[in-house]
């Protein structure tokens, strides 16, 4: 259920290696790199059960349909099985919601597309909506409309805005998305309490690029008999 996430452009290779161990050790989801790092996480990942994904259009969303697809089918090529996908956020905000929307189809539909040609299992599309920019009222409209795109999933945030997920964003999203859809969690969690309450809301993943520390400080027995 979580998503081990390097994102932040100071990384380096060695951080890029280091994510996969603890992945690997820990049984993660994914590892989520930018796209320099993915043909290194491909190779590094192969062979195990943790899935090599990578961002598009990040993090704004605003380089537009062409952008989104040249990067998700050479994401694709590279090994990808997951793409964490912005929405076009200045479109988006501009009222322009048809844009939005085309952009969003036509690139699950081309994923679906990439995916059978490259005779790889079905690649996962995560759809950032970036709540921090959102009010209530946007953030429903924008997840309907990830939802109504075909994506696998609605996460809330890049982590690269002022604030990240709360849980309160997450009910939001679960409630109109249903149960068969995915919703994750994302930005600003770094605690085993923060995660749960994000699962609580109905997160069924989490992205964090603290991971290993909460995989390490997560103690079932105590969280649940509230000694931690």
């Amino acid at each position: 259920m979580l998503d081990h996430t390097l994102v932040k452009p100071t990384a380096t290779r060695s951080d890029a290696l280091r994510f996969c161990e603890e992945a690997k050790r820990y049984h993660f989801c994914a590892v989520v790199v930018l796209p320099y790092f993915l043909p290194l996480v491909v190779r590094e990942l192969e062979d195990t059960d943790v899935k090599p994904c990578t961002v598009v259009d990040f993090p704004f969303g605003a380089a537009g349909i062409h952008a989104k697809l040249s990067e998700s089918r050479r994401a694709i090529g590279e090994g990808a099985r997951e793409l964490d996908v912005v929405m076009n956020i200045p479109a988006f905000k501009s009222g322009d919601e048809a844009t939005v929307q085309r952009e969003l189809e036509e690139l699950v539909n081309a994923v679906g597309v990439a995916g059978m040609t490259q005779g790889e299992h079905r690649v996962l599309v995560k759809v950032i909506i970036e709540t921090a920019y959102l009010t209530d009222q946007e953030k429903a409209r924008a997840t309907e409309i990830v939802r109504d795109s075909g994506a696998d999933f609605v996460k809330t945030s890049t982590g690269t805005a002022p604030t990240g997920a709360t849980a309160a964003d997450v009910l939001l999203i679960r409630r109109l998305v249903g149960q068969n859809m995915g919703v994750k969690a994302a930005g600003g969690i770094r605690t085993v309490e923060q995660a749960m309450a994000m699962f609580d809301a109905g997160a069924n993943r989490i992205g964090t690029s603290t991971g290993a520390a909460l995989a390490e400080a997560y103690d079932p027995q105590a969280y649940l008999s509230g000694t931690r």
